[in-house]
């Protein structure tokens, strides 16, 4: 066997286990109808938040995110950066019932978020993403790091995704 798939497995592996291991467990249900309330209870709110993004552009990255797992990722890294290191960070992710990423970390290629955009119409385009991905029949998309993901997932990675973004509020 190649020795780089060996010693790259071995790294992968490490990786998952360490990540495993920090990332504390999720309280929350990983389904779109929760995903939805969570962000739904925001509207009409004043939000505070501590993170490098506004609320605006939180709500239109995770608008950006449901949306392209519906219709293709402008970037996706390669398929097997995908079955390695992406399967194995989702597979950790889903097994805590939580992720943890750079929560100002755009999508690759995706268009920039302006921070002027409008609170009340962004966090109105998250709940419209997630509503039409509930209803969504036909054929899922690549995640652009997870890969091939069924509904299901899909909808856990969402969900887990929303929850993330949500630890640098606080409703005033």
């Amino acid at each position: 066997m190649n020795r780089r798939i060996v010693l790259g497995a071995g790294v992968v592996a490490a990786a998952a286990t360490a990540g495993w291991i920090a990332l504390p467990s999720g309280k929350h249900p990983l389904t779109i109808a929760a995903a939805t309330d969570a962000l739904a209870r925001l509207r009409g709110t004043k939000i505070n938040h501590a993170g490098g993004w506004n609320p605006a552009q939180v709500f239109a990255h995770l608008a950006q995110s449901i949306e392209y797992s519906m219709t293709g990722f402008p970037q996706p890294k390669s398929p097997l950066f995908q079955s390695t290191v992406g399967a194995a960070a989702f597979a950790v992710f889903h097994s805590k019932g939580a992720m943890k990423h750079s929560l100002t970390e755009p999508i690759p290629g995706a268009p920039a978020i302006a921070a002027t955009d409008d609170q009340t119409a962004a966090l109105d385009r998250a709940l419209k993403a997630l509503a039409d991905f509930d209803k969504f029949n036909g054929a899922l998309q690549p995640h652009f790091a997870y890969g091939a993901l069924d509904k299901k997932a899909y909808a856990a990675a969402h969900a887990m995704h929303v929850y993330n973004h949500l630890t640098e509020f606080s409703v005033a």
